[in-house]
């Protein structure tokens, strides 16, 4: 199981003074050293927390692996071409919204999606499809050539009741082991915290978990280094 750390809310902070720090950019040796497998970021439109200069700056300074969230956009697969991440994550998007509400329609927007990870492809960037747990979105994303899916956890996270969150869990368990049967890589993300992640961690299929907000949140009170260390020792325990 691998960890990769989401920094978008470290760009949160510096947007809400509008200065220069906190650096996103500063944070990524630190993520790194405590045993993160790579970087996540989100380039949105409207460029609310990680900007322009912190991609390109990202790609020079990451040493692990850099995951380029994006909206398929004309505007923003072009920058992505130009910078090269290791890895796009495509995720829809609503300027309204105040974090990704749900996974990707690829059913219904297969021909649109299918163009960009062609694009991406001839750049030798690998394309992750942030999608629901649903058997035929899987089906879709394996159709149209993407390399993985990361599932999103949100609804198994946001779980009022016991039996809810089991019931959730078992189909991100069954979606997980459906992708890797069928041959994409198989993340997670979304919503996870310290509380809640452990059970999905348990689950032999994912290979990777991006989580952000619980990590930032965390480091505020004990550090970054240590908020990373304590994330992994969730998720690597048997």
């Amino acid at each position: 199981m691998r960890l990769a750390v989401n920094i978008d809310h470290i760009a949160t902070l510096r947007q809400a003074r509008g200065g220069a720090e906190p650096d996103p950019v500063a944070a990524v040796a630190v993520c790194e050293r405590a045993g993160a497998s790579g970087i996540v970021c989100h380039l949105r439109e409207d460029r609310r927390h990680i900007n322009d200069r912190d991609v390109h700056l990202l790609r020079k300074t990451i040493t692990t692996k850099l995951d380029l969230e994006m909206a398929a956009t004309e505007e923003i697969i072009a920058i992505a071409v130009k910078v090269v991440p290791d890895l796009v994550t495509l995720v829809p998007e609503k300027r309204q919204e105040l974090t990704t509400e749900g996974g990707l329609d690829v059913v219904k927007h297969r021909t649109k999606l299918r163009k960009a990870i062609q694009r991406f492809h001839e750049k030798n960037i690998l394309v992750s499809l942030f999608i629901d747990p649903v058997k035929d979105q899987v089906d879709a994303s394996m159709e149209i050539g993407s390399d993985m899916i990361e599932i999103h956890t949100g609804e198994y996270a946001e779980a009022r009741t016991d039996a809810r969150r089991r019931k959730l869990l078992l189909t991100v368990r069954t979606i997980a082991e459906y992708g890797k049967k069928i041959g994409v890589g198989v993340n997670a993300g979304h919503g996870l915290n310290y509380t809640n992640v452990k059970p999905v961690a348990q689950i032999p299929s994912i290979d990777e978990m991006s989580i952000g907000h619980a990590i930032i949140t965390r480091a505020l009170v004990v550090g970054l280094e240590r908020a990373v260390r304590e994330m992994l020792g969730l998720i690597m325990k048997p």
